[in-house]
This record gives structure tokens, C-alpha cells and sequence, in this order.
């Protein structure tokens, strides 16, 4: 029935991983996850991409990782072919992961840059209208002097697809603001049934990236290219701004933080606090001391140099002046 909410816990966490900073970063959510919310019951389920197609190399985590998830936090390794990104976008290893997910079960996605603050199988997720992160800045569309505006790149993209561009807008924001259009952060997102979403998902963005409306000819694709589809699949389905309330998911109950150094300039004392607790477990530090942005920033003292550079009450306007900032401090590390 649309509109009802799904019972606590019961539901998929779904996050993707691969050999290198992703592996950590998998690490670090699953610790993260059963730290915070020990009730949660559903699967936490890792998607890996299996050798061979858009990924040619073996892309795996290697072993001591996926041990480590499974005997220690209880997660699924879940092998998916990669067809269509790979290699060559792999921002697109979320698109089709999904595919290879539980059909007919709820799942709420993650980035494996994320970790759980909070008691996630409380959160009232309403599975029939899905949402998306709003901790994004406008990235994209780009407009150019002379080129297609923001309502002629998104209507050409809403009539693509034959979906309602006007139900979609945010009328209190004018034309020329980015937040009158539906855009999303892919960091997060969920649905009722992860493979509806993701054939969705992969028909809108395949279509965008091998054939762009004449709108989107002064725009950047890579790296936003699961940014452009995600909205419009999200308002396919039923969904939209703000079917979850605010203040959890992108607040108490999660964070993404996308970089180490980022996270050490912007996130509260709290989260702070909470990674180097999970993070303490000898057995955790081995496997994650291995990546070198893991071992300086977190073990060996330069995330808190990077936390001095910041004021938390009074942050540049921008993320990327923030990066500027740590840059030219010395201290970047992705």
C-alpha cells in the first residue's frame, strides 16, 4: 500500500566496495553500523564487482577484508557483473549493483564514504516514496551565456522519459536557482525493491550518457551522470524532497563524509569521537592502517591538524573552498 512505512530493521543495507580506499571505507560503514545500531536486523549486503567485462582487472577486496566484514559484522558479499560503467565511470557500480540485489525487499543504499551515527532501524522510512540525499550543492547543470537554462536542460530531460517536469518543481525558489529542480547527492537513496529501481536507474542513465538531449550539449557527464538520472528516478517512482523526516539520515543518525580530510574540517565533535572509537579495535587498524589517508589522518595525528584549520561554527560557504584551504595547508589525501 503506498504511504505505509516499513517496520523497523526490516529492511536491506546495501553498499558497494572494491580493492583499495573503498575496502577501508566498507570497513569503517560496517563497524560503524553494528556499533550504533545494534538491533538492526536486516542484511547488510557489500556489492563487489566481478572481474571481467567494464571491470577487466580483478577489482575485489582482497581476503582479509571480506573475512573481516563477514565473520566480524555480519555482512553478505555480494559479487555483481559490471556490463555497462566500470572502469570507465565507477560511479556506476551503484546502478548496477542494484540489479543484482534481493528482489522485492527494501533497501536503503549507501556510499561506502558514510558512516552510521545513530540508531538506523528507527528511522521511519517510507519504502513506497523514495528520497535521496539533499546534502548536495548545485553541481549540475552548469549553464553557459547563450546555451539552454536550467528549466530547458531538466524539462528536456523530465520529457525524455515522459514524466511531469511542473510537479516537480520547488515553486518558492525562482527559475534561475538550482534548487527550484529536483537534485539529489547520490550518497543515499531507498526503495521498496532494489532491482525496479535499478533497471530504471540504468535505462535513464544509459540513455543520457549515449544520447544527450541537444540541451545538455555544453555539460559535463562525468562524474554526474547518477546525479542527473537519480531525481528523475525518484520522481518516476513516486517519490521526491522530503518523504523522510529531517535531521537523520545527513544528521544524527548519518554522515557522509566523503574524504578523510573533509571530515576532519567540517564533521562535529561527535562523529569525530565516534571513528576514532570504532576505529581503536586492533584487528580494524591492521586491515585499515594498510590505505596511507586511513593511517595519517586517523592513527597518526593529521586529521586533528586539519580540524585546526576550521572554525565548525563558521565554514566557507563552498566545499571547495574548504579543499582549497586544506591543499594549501599540505594536508590533502583522498
Amino acid at each position: 500500500m503506498s504511504g505505509a512505512a516499513t517496520a523497523p530493521g526490516s529492511f536491506n543495507v546495501m553498499i558497494v566496495a572494491q580493492k583499495g580506499r573503498l575496502s577501508c571505507e566498507a570497513l569503517l560503514f560496517a563497524a560503524s553500523l553494528r556499533h550504533c545500531d545494534p538491533e538492526f536486523s536486516g542484511r547488510l549486503i557489500v556489492a563487489v564487482p566481478e572481474p571481467g567485462g567494464a571491470w577487466p582487472e580483478d577489482m575485489r577486496p582482497d581476503a582479509d577484508t571480506r573475512r573481516h566484514l563477514q565473520q566480524e559484522y555480519g555482512a553478505e558479499i555480494l559479487p555483481f557483473p559490471a556490463r555497462h560503467f566500470g572502469r570507465s565511470y565507477p560511479h556506476g557500480n551503484k546502478i548496477e549493483a542494484l540489479l543484482a540485489m534481493p528482489e522485492g525487499e527494501p533497501f536503503v543504499f549507501f556510499d561506502s564514504d558514510t558512516l552510521i551515527t545513530g540508531a538506523l532501524s528507527r528511522v521511519p522510512f517510507d519504502f513506497d516514496r523514495p528520497t535521496a540525499s539533499r546534502r548536495v550543492e548545485g553541481s549540475w547543470p552548469q549553464p553557459q551565456p547563450y546555451r539552454a537554462g536550467y528549466r530547458e536542460i531538466w524539462h528536456s530531460l523530465y520529457a525524455r522519459f515522459g514524466l511531469d517536469f511542473e510537479s516537480s518543481l520547488e515553486p518558492s525558489h525562482p527559475a534561475g536557482y538550482w534548487r527550484r529542480y529536483l537534485y539529489f547527492n547520490a550518497g543515499w537513496f531507498f526503495y521498496r525493491c532494489p532491482r525496479e529501481f535499478g533497471r530504471r536507474f540504468l535505462d535513464y542513465a544509459l540513455s543520457i550518457r549515449d544520447d544527450p538531449p541537444p540541451e545538455l550539449a555544453a555539460q559535463s557527464l562525468d562524474p554526474w551522470l547518477d546525479q542527473i538520472a537519480l531525481p528523475l528516478v525518484i520522481h518516476g517512482l513516486g517519490g521526491g524532497r522530503d518523504t523522510l523526516p529531517e535531521g537523520l539520515l545527513d544528521g544524527t543518525v548519518s554522515c557522509h563524509y566523503r574524504t578523510f580530510p573533509l571530515l576532519y574540517a567540517r564533521e562535529s565533535d561527535r562523529v569525530i569521537a565516534l571513528l576514532h572509537e570504532i576505529a581503536a579495535p586492533n584487528r580494524l587498524k591492521k586491515l585499515l592502517k594498510r590505505h596511507e589517508p586511513f593511517r595519517r589522518m586517523v592513527y597518526q595525528g593529521r586529521g586533528q591538524k586539519v580540524r585546526a584549520l576550521f572554525d565548525r561554527n563558521a565554514l566557507p560557504s563552498r566545499e571547495q573552498l574548504i579543499r582549497n584551504r586544506i591543499r594549501k595547508a599540505g594536508f590533502w589525501m583522498r
